[in-house]
């Protein structure tokens, strides 16, 4: 058996000091001793998916990081896993428990996973190897692992037994209190018909300077629509991994407090990942901004209606811990909401806009990892 401190530490003088996660039994040790160390972040997802969401924000914004989950958490991670890290070309390390290991007796729900755990590593192409229990076996690991990163720019994986690491103790309150932060409701409501897609982009590309900002786009056509209105080298589009915009947000918001992010957001991704509300609410600071345009629609794929028309969303976020939220269908909302960037926290504003986009919508002609390397460029960071 290892100690959590053998490996936390030998992953600090490799330079990664963040950590994402779903906990499991068998991670409690690393867990604890990352929240023990002020110097060190964990940031508790609601899901796996989220989890490693996160982490490429850290990873985006030049921070390594790891991501632990139990390894029936991969079926929640796959989505992000395959179409965000493996698309954009984002490396980190994930640590997955081995629940369920053949031979080994362990509860009923475990038993298929834990049979194919390593195969749906190697499906998803990622590497991996049985994580270390022995001292002397941690930093040749580590090694290994961070050199696929950076010639690959992929994740790499281990693959945790039970009883690998020793018992650490809690010392503090993992999670800061934020009930007592002061929050602004507003509603902004117009006699007009709800703003189009494209008229709400423009303005907020009006308000997102591209040296002080990074705007992050969910998949589908508002990230196409932004493309085409304006292609800058402060703006990524999810191509994939629905629903994981505010999470890289949020990891990205961590890693560079220097930087305002805004993430556009639409009803059915939001809707998919709800969970992150709180999530950020508890962590990110007040250089987030989460604008959600909903047309009550997966406007994509045919505009099948989603159940947004019965989802009060700004009370969600109000409730959640967000600093300000906003909602209605008035587009100055952003220019208000814009405004708040002194608050004490992040900020949501829930706009209702028009199905529908714009005639011969093309698709971004860069691909999405050079996309990525354009905007770390951009913002100073790298892998």
């Amino acid at each position: 058996m290892i100690e959590a401190e053998e490996f936390v530490e030998a992953a600090r003088k490799s330079g990664i000091k963040r950590y994402t996660g779903v906990p499991c039994s068998f991670l409690t040790p690393f867990i604890n001793y990352v929240i023990n160390d002020d110097t060190l972040e964990y940031v508790s997802s609601a899901n796996e998916g989220d989890a490693l969401a996160t982490a490429a924000g850290y990873t985006i914004g030049g921070e390594r990081s790891i991501v632990m989950m139990q390894n029936s958490g991969l079926g929640n991670a796959v989505s992000p896993i395959t179409s965000l890290a493996w698309v954009f070309r984002i490396p980190m390390i994930i640590i997955a428990t081995h629940r369920g290991a053949p031979g080994v007796q362990d509860e009923p729900q475990h038993e298929l996973m834990g049979q194919i755990t390593g195969a749906l590593f190697n499906t998803m192409q990622v590497p991996w190897e049985p994580f270390p229990n022995e001292s002397t076996a941690i930093q040749p690991a580590l090694q290994h692992a961070l050199d696929y990163m950076q010639k690959v720019q992929r994740p790499f994986g281990f693959i945790m037994q039970q009883g690998t690491v020793n018992a650490h103790k809690l010392n503090k309150n993992p999670i800061a209190d934020v009930s007592h932060r002061k929050t602004e409701r507003k509603h902004f409501a117009t006699n007009r018909d709800n703003p189009g897609r494209s008229e709400v982009l423009k303005r907020i590309i009006s308000l997102t300077p591209e040296t002080e900002t990074v705007v992050i786009a969910t998949t589908g056509y508002t990230g196409r629509e932004l493309f085409a209105i304006a292609d800058r080298d402060n703006q990524l589009y999810m191509v994939g991994s629905m629903g994981c915009a505010s999470s890289l947000g949020l990891g990205l918001a961590l890693a560079r407090p220097d930087l305002h992010i805004v993430i556009i957001d639409g009803d059915g991704a939001a809707l998919m990942r709800m969970g992150n509300f709180a999530t950020i609410g508890s962590y990110a600071g007040n250089n987030l901004t989460h604008i959600l345009l909903d047309n009550e629609a997966h406007d994509s794929t045919g505009a099948q209606a989603t159940v947004a028309g019965n989802v009060r969303f700004a009370e969600i976020a109000t409730a959640c811990g967000y600093s300000a939220s906003f909602d209605g269908n008035d587009i100055q909302m952003l220019d208000e909401l814009f405004s708040r960037q002194e608050t004490n926290g992040p900020r949501f504003g829930h706009l209702k806009i028009k199905t529908g986009t714009m005639e011969n919508l093309p698709r971004p002609d860069i691909k999405p990892a050079d996309v990525l390397r354009r905007l770390m460029q951009h913002i100073g960071s790298s892998f």
